[in-house]
């Protein structure tokens, strides 16, 4: 008894049982008290033959009562617990690693949001395990290169095709620091990405810290002739955040300019104030980025043009580990391009000390 009570089916049954004894009763009881009481004297044996009539209609009633009470019991019963089992079905198909499972929406509006939200929820494991096969073979391919290249180095020292001398050395050790930089930044990104990174949260003034990482970065930007200027609206700006991780965010996001941007083109970084936050952009005059990309842009190892990222040494994680940094202090990070070789701004925020306008 105690099993079939547990069971959500039995309980609606139950329900509607105590609904419709209760209105038979209550029917019954209410016919005895008026013919008892407003009854005309004399009249006993028309009473009791007129009770009895009640009493067999109240019956008839409340039998069909009970049987329609039975029928919508089990129908709203069945109606209720089929999207149930049908996502205890999927639910269990999903643990098993199932992503594209999904549920038919029912028309009731309280079981479709359920239905509704577990299909998100689904979507949501199924673009995750992508995102996680995807990061693998991402992985094992940027691996792959400066091993391949290692490997061929030594091969060709054991066969005598290249020489031992410092300068196969010095290609060997440049592979090894490609391979270190990327497992470097591969460790920072699991970090970052699990909320594991160590802030040490300040105030300070914006404007020096973007003048030195631009000072550090005049000479990258020269040997490729090209115009980098700044915009400040404020000679001083304070800021609350980690000024390390900052001058980080900035570097990547000026660096990358520089990379993109062919040579005789403009590199602008502006720092301004709006509201209680402090904006820093940098726009640049470089190759652009197409509007089917930039919702992808700051995804794990995503590339507008895979060969040419490549070729300049990149390794396609800088700009994930960026917006997660300016996440974690609290700003935002974004991307705007008007498109392929018109150039592309990166913006990001940070919010300013206590008291500070």
């Amino acid at each position: 008894m105690g099993k079939l009570w547990r069971q959500l089916r039995w309980r609606i049954v139950a329900a509607q049982m105590v609904v419709v004894v209760v209105g038979v009763a209550l029917v019954l009881l209410m016919a005895y008290v008026i013919l008892s009481l407003f009854a005309p004297a004399g009249v006993l044996a028309e009473l009791d033959a007129f009770r009895r009539s009640i009493f067999t209609a109240v019956s008839v009633a409340a039998l069909g009562a009970i049987i329609a009470g039975l029928m919508t019991s089990f129908w709203l019963a069945r109606e209720i617990l089929r999207p149930l089992r049908q996502i205890t079905a999927s639910s269990q198909r999903l643990a098993q690693g199932h992503y594209t499972e999904r549920v038919p929406v029912p028309a009731s509006d309280e079981l479709a949001q359920m239905a509704e939200n577990f299909n998100q929820m689904a979507a949501a494991l199924e673009q995750v395990e992508q995102q996680r096969v995807a990061l693998i073979g991402n992985v094992s391919h940027e691996l792959r290169t400066p091993l391949a290249g290692l490997n061929g180095y030594l091969e060709g020292l054991m066969d005598g095709v290249f020489p031992g001398n410092e300068e196969t050395f010095a290609l060997m050790d440049h592979e090894v620091r490609r391979l270190r930089r990327l497992v470097d930044d591969l460790q920072a990104l699991s970090r970052v990405e699990a909320g594991q990174i160590s802030l040490q949260m300040a105030d300070f003034d914006l404007i020096p810290l973007v003048e030195r990482v631009l000072r550090q970065l005049q000479p990258s930007a020269e040997s490729q002739e090209l115009q980098m200027e700044t915009d400040f609206t404020v000679q001083a700006l304070v800021v609350h955040a980690d000024s390390d991780r900052v001058a980080q965010v900035l570097l990547n996001l000026v660096g990358n300019a520089i990379r993109y941007t062919p040579e005789g083109g403009r590199i602008v970084v502006a720092v301004k104030g709006e509201g209680e936050t402090a904006v820093v952009s940098v726009t640049d005059t470089g190759v652009g980025i197409p509007p089917e990309a930039l919702p992808y842009i700051f995804e794990r190892f995503y590339r507008v043009d895979a060969s040419r990222t490549r070729r300049s040494g990149g390794s396609g994680i800088g700009l994930t580990i960026s917006r997660h940094l300016v996440w974690a202090m609290g700003g935002e990070l974004t991307a705007v391009s008007p498109g392929p070789d018109q150039g592309s701004t990166f913006r990001f925020t940070l919010p300013l000390a206590a008291g500070t306008k």
